[in-house]
């Protein structure tokens, strides 16, 4: 052949083995770099070339040994049609140095740069390469079948299962990952919404809920005009029903219904047939699990209990969303109440401020595990009610006792956040 074959010839076929060399070997990084999910998704958006590698990723061990099957007889051609070449021009001498030659030139021209290239753009190599490789793989089915049974019959012996190629799914901490990585393909308010619904298992119905001692109801047992105040002045559309506590509560009144009732026919009989039948759930019930309950019981607010049935406080539909989505309305009396800037990087707060909602408009990291209001956050962490101006810091907020009553902590004043520290110092 090589007698037979102008030098010119054999240059030229040794040029296009070398690029075949390339394509296997930059294809096979492409095919193995692809994220299998966005894969996926072009596969059903119809983009023929995702169909094509993702059918051809089903059985991996295949699509690889077609690939090493075409790159392994390419290379070995190559260096077969090297030794003649150089043989030709310098005889045994040079043939020594052609096989150098050689290495050097399919080390950066047919691996590492179209290997390089594939990682960086997989897509991009492996979508029109599936369009070669899915009908060779038919034409050479019989060898690459018989190659990857005694491949796979090796793998066997160490206890490896080729078919076990099946999509694995994310965990919601890699697809917090995923949605936190997605950067300006996401917005930020829409990924914020992403990672709060990823979090509502974390999240309990005792983190939002409104606690006992802040309840708004109707007492039965209150006098007419204590009644005809807390319906005329509700901010809310349903309130809870009770007689004497709220722990003896008898229904939830939708405030609508007393649209149709005139002044005089207002009385605790008539707000008795207007009542629901109370919607009781666990504390400790995780948001999301919640929020599907909401849905199937058609109900918007809950009482939530304890583990001897006292009521502990109120969650409502609308405290889950806005977990989701971020406060509907904002009350600012309610803001100024809570926290007071004293303009030095200083803050006065209500010791019974619920942690997540300061965490939430202050953008503070304090710890959410364990007590839900400020007051019990240094309370646990001190084991005992402090005396005003005593100092400490959590998480690295210094914060000084301002205000003290009997049994509870009034108000604390919250500095600047030093360096990232530990949940308690």
């Amino acid at each position: 052949m090589g007698d037979d074959v102008p030098l010119t010839g054999l240059m030229g076929l040794l040029f296009f083995l070398l690029l075949l060399s390339a394509f296997f070997s930059g294809s096979e990084t492409a095919l193995m770099s692809l994220n299998r999910y966005q894969l996926r998704h072009k596969s059903r958006e119809g983009h023929r070339g995702a169909r094509l590698a993702e059918r051809l990723l089903k059985r991996p061990d295949r699509v690889i040994g077609l690939i090493l099957l075409g790159n392994n007889l390419v290379n070995f051609s190559m260096a077969s049609l090297v030794g003649i070449i150089t043989f030709k021009i310098g005889g045994e001498t040079a043939a020594a140095f052609g096989t150098i030659a050689l290495t050097l030139v399919v080390l950066v021209f047919a691996e590492t740069a179209p290997k390089t290239l594939a990682a960086l753009h997989p897509e991009r190599v492996a979508f029109p390469a599936a369009l070669v490789y899915y009908p060779l793989l038919k034409l050479t089915y019989p060898i690459v079948w018989l190659t990857n049974v005694c491949a796979n019959g090796v793998l066997f012996l160490f206890g490896v299962r080729a078919s076990d190629t099946e999509l694995q799914a994310l965990t919601r901490e890699e697809l917090r990952t995923v949605v936190f990585e997605a950067g300006s393909r996401i917005s930020t308010r829409y990924r914020a919404m992403l990672l709060s619904i990823l979090d509502l298992e974390k999240v309990t119905v005792d983190d939002v809920m409104v606690p006992h001692n802040e309840i708004v109801g109707i007492d039965l047992d209150a006098e007419d005009d204590d009644i005809e105040s807390i319906v005329s002045r509700s901010e809310h559309t349903r309130l809870p029903v009770y007689r004497d506590t709220i722990d003896q509560v008898v229904g939830i009144l939708h405030l609508r219904r007393l649209a149709n009732l005139a002044h005089r026919q207002l009385t605790r009989a008539s707000l008795l047939r207007l009542v629901d039948e109370p919607y009781f759930v666990p504390e400790g019930t995780p948001l999301s699990t919640q929020l599907v309950q909401f849905q199937r019981r058609r109900e918007r607010i809950a009482l939530v209990v304890d583990e001897y049935g006292d009521i502990q406080g109120i969650v409502t539909l609308e405290d889950i969303l806005e977990e989701i989505v971020g406060e509907f309305t904002t009350d600012p009396a309610d803001d100024e109440d809570d926290v007071v800037n004293e303009g030095t990087d200083t803050y006065l707060v209500d010791a019974m401020a619920n942690i997540r909602e300061l965490n939430r408009s202050q953008e503070w990291e304090l710890p959410t595990e364990g007590p839900k209001t400020l007051n019990g956050l240094i309370v646990e962490l001190l084991e005992t009610i402090p005396q005003p101006e005593t100092c400490l810091k959590i998480n690295g907020y210094p914060i000084e006792i301002v205000e003290v009553d009997d049994n509870r902590i009034r108000t604390v004043r919250i500095g600047q956040r030093d360096e990232p520290a530990p949940a308690h110092d």
